[in-house]
């Protein structure tokens, strides 16, 4: 059965005449507390760009809540002031607005020792999860009380299953291996740095998940788990909405083209196959609330794409089958 979810990303605020950048570029860091009103103020107004969309879920860059103008004592004074306090603010706009919120800051732990995380804050102003990026930067740990996250979770929210990265952690099959095995729905990459559309496509494909990309000053794209670019923000507007559907299975063309034909035959529009070409994988979805995608896939027993490679490994690794 269909399950449409919209999502946000966004960039940056945008150049809207009903807000002055003049406070955000230029603040220095000499007054925190000055300084963490102005980011709420920015925060708030980035935020409005996608409220009147009401998203199931807004996702936000990688340490979207500092300012680029301070320096490395201003933003330490800042971290300071600031705590969990743009997170809260965060929680209270998440409940007002009926949304889900994914929040990346340099966060603060009981320990005294810091995390680059991003929490999934629900839309009763509550968290579902944290994400702690696996792979820093060598700066941002070297000299510092940032640590490393350890694990990889599967966190549950009210639209679905989804998973985190940041920025760096793109680069690493470490963390893309866990995520191929646990298979959450949708990966949120909260991001400094983009990947290309290449990069991308190769997480949303291997983990057969979809993937919101939230990227400071860069396109924030969606993907579908087939690997297809479907929707991004631009240079006028730094931000994105998309509907996306969450009912789905990946299955690989061979052995099921007389079987997809049949489908798309008895279910018509209400039964989608989406075709990237040239990587000979689809994505079914259903479009009805009468069945869903696996409910074809087992009717006319069509073969998933892991299924199909599990099979084609077995037959590989068979006695006699590998040459001497």
């Amino acid at each position: 059965m269909s399950r449409y979810v919209k999502v946000s990303a966004i960039a940056q605020l945008g150049n809207f005449s009903d807000y002055n950048y003049s406070d955000y570029r230029t603040d220095d860091g000499s007054n925190p507390e000055l300084s963490l009103q102005r980011m709420i103020s920015y925060l708030g107004h980035c935020l409005d760009q996608v409220a009147p969309d009401r998203p199931d879920l807004i996702a936000l860059p990688e340490s979207f809540d500092r300012f680029p103008s301070h320096s490395s004592a201003a933003r330490a004074a800042y971290y300071e002031v600031r705590g969990h306090r743009i997170r809260d603010f965060l929680c209270t706009w998440a409940r007002e607005h009926g949304s889900n919120i994914a929040y990346n800051y340099n966060a603060p732990m009981d320990d005294g020792t810091r995390r680059n995380q991003t929490v999934f804050i629900n839309r009763q102003g509550g968290f579902d999860g944290f994400y702690n990026k696996n792979h820093l930067v060598d700066y941002e740990f070297l000299g510092t009380n940032m640590r490393f996250g350890k694990d990889a979770p599967v966190i549950r929210t009210d639209f679905g299953t989804v998973g985190g990265a940041i920025c760096f952690d793109l680069n690493f099959d470490e963390l893309r291996h866990k995520y191929m095995k646990s298979r959450p729905e949708l990966l949120v990459f909260c991001s400094q740095y983009h990947g290309a559309d290449f990069v991308q496509s190769y997480w949303a494909y291997t983990c057969r998940s979809w993937f919101l990309g939230a990227v400071f000053n860069n396109p924030c794209t969606v993907v579908n788990p087939v690997g297809m670019k479907v929707a991004q923000s631009t240079n006028y507007y730094p931000y994105v909405t998309h509907t996306i559907n969450l009912d789905y299975a990946v299955v690989h063309l061979d052995q099921n083209w007389d079987k997809l034909t049949a489908a798309r035959r008895k279910y018509g529009s209400a039964f989608r196959v989406t075709d990237p070409g040239y990587v000979g994988a689809v994505m079914l979805s259903s479009e009805s609330d009468a069945f869903s995608a696996m409910d074809v896939v087992r009717e006319f027993d069509i073969k998933l794409l892991d299924d199909y490679f599990d099979e084609a490994m077995a037959l590989r690794h068979a006695p006699g089958s590998i040459e001497e």
